[in-house]
């Protein structure tokens, strides 16, 4: 896989988890900035590190399992590992500009 197709899978990748949502929040998880690393692998394995806004997230199940299907639909994808990190630690400073207007941060 060239440099160049890992960028494109990488691309699509993020356009995917633009559509993955906390039930809770009406921003996206990539514009929260709860997603650290997306490493695609020669193979077509993907290694994510993702977040939550907070460690007890009712609703975590149900977001990991919509992370890694969005992820693994993408076309180059074998196969998605996600990982749930917490360090560093979630804050309101890793939110994209426009999730910080949406949620009247800004």
């Amino acid at each position: 896989m060239t440099q160049e197709e890992k960028t494109a899978i990488e691309e699509r990748i993020v356009d995917v988890l633009h559509t993955v949502y906390d039930p809770e929040i009406p921003v996206n998880i990539y514009d929260l900035g709860m997603i650290y690393k997306v490493d695609v692998q020669e193979n077509g394995n993907v290694d994510l590190d993702m977040t939550f806004t907070s460690p007890s997230c009712p609703a975590a199940d149900f977001i990991l399992e919509d992370v890694r299907s969005k992820v693994e639909s993408v076309e180059g994808v074998t196969s998605a590992n996600v990982n749930l990190v917490f360090e560093p630690e979630w804050d309101q400073s890793m939110m994209s500009e426009e999730a910080r207007v949406e949620l009247g941060f800004a």
